[in-house]
């Protein structure tokens, strides 16, 4: 049973693009705390050389899974206006909350696609980070609130942790604004115990094809195209593994498959991860029963492949 608590708390921490610390440090100590308890103790690689990424080696990796930390959000910059980070959607009165020099920030957002600014009686330093104020639900259904992208995908990853005999678990950051740290991590991994294949734990769209309730989607392809022999063997296990999955097709997005598949090694990958309605807003919205596919077609995968 998955630790919805575990879940909640985690929903609750910024990470705004390129302000990954606090989150990564409290990775850190959970993993320290619980990694007595799971089938392998990890090596684990983490500090200023890794800036605010952490991976954990489980035995003799062969599969690599990746899951980023960052989330999407908004910059202050002059005169009340911000400058969005990574694609969030425009809602007017949007609550927005952060933090700067001089204390607790909590305002709302307003203003259109063109021209965005916060009402916050006073004025935010330079740079300050703000991200949506989260309101959490959970229903028999479905998980709703903020950040379910990519914070659900962490909490895959943290549940294969539970299980892993062999392979890498590893917390990228910068996803959502263009990606960054996946190179020098990639050449870290090919370095340190290499791999020729990788798994994207993250949260993908609810679309006319792919819809709430019918299984984890394995992605075919997104902007980006993972080579095919290595989708068949996935798809394969898949159908064997007798978990609910669909397929996604698409014309669009991208995740950090795409920093593995532009990188100078030959590693093959796929995106697999639950649909969310709501992409990019405070509302966003995951199927429980799809998600907890997920967590198992992970586990499944990292055995089998």
């Amino acid at each position: 049973m998955p630790n919805w608590n575990f879940l909640s708390e985690l929903l609750e921490i910024p990470s705004v693009s390129g302000d990954e610390s606090r989150i990564s440090s409290f990775l850190y100590q959970y993993v320290l705390q619980r990694k007595s308890h799971w089938r392998v103790s990890p090596k684990i690689y983490f500090g200023e050389e890794f800036h605010d990424c952490l991976l954990l080696k489980f035995g003799e990796p062969r599969t690599a899974v990746f899951a980023h930390l960052d989330t999407i959000g908004f910059m202050v910059r002059y005169n009340n206006q911000l400058v969005s980070i990574g694609g969030p959607e425009i809602i007017p009165g949007t609550k927005l909350i952060g933090q700067d020099h001089l204390g607790e920030i909590r305002c709302k957002l307003i203003g259109d696609e063109e021209e965005i600014y916060h009402d916050f009686p006073r004025k935010i330093e330079r740079g300050t980070r703000l991200s949506f104020e989260q309101n959490f639900q959970m229903d028999g259904e479905f998980l709703q609130g903020a950040y379910l992208d990519n914070r659900l995908g962490i909490f895959s990853a943290l549940e294969l942790c539970e299980e892993i005999e062999d392979g890498w678990v590893i917390f990228s950051t910068y996803e959502e604004h263009g990606g960054g740290s996946m190179p020098f991590l990639l050449k870290f991994i090919q370095e340190t115990a290499p791999v020729k294949q990788a798994l994207i734990s993250d949260i993908t769209w609810v679309t006319d094809g792919v819809h709430h309730h019918e299984g984890v989607a394995i992605s075919i392809r997104d902007k980006f195209i993972p080579r095919r022999k290595f989708l068949d063997r996935i798809i394969t296990l898949a159908a064997k593994s007798g978990i609910p999955y669909q397929l996604e097709v698409e014309a669009h997005g991208g995740s950090d498959g795409r920093e593995v598949q532009f990188s100078p090694y030959a590693i093959d990958w796929c995106f697999i991860g639950a649909a969310e309605d709501n992409v990019h807003t405070p509302q966003e919205k995951v199927s429980i029963a799809d998600l907890e596919s997920m967590i198992l077609l992970y586990k499944y995968l990292l055995k089998a492949l």
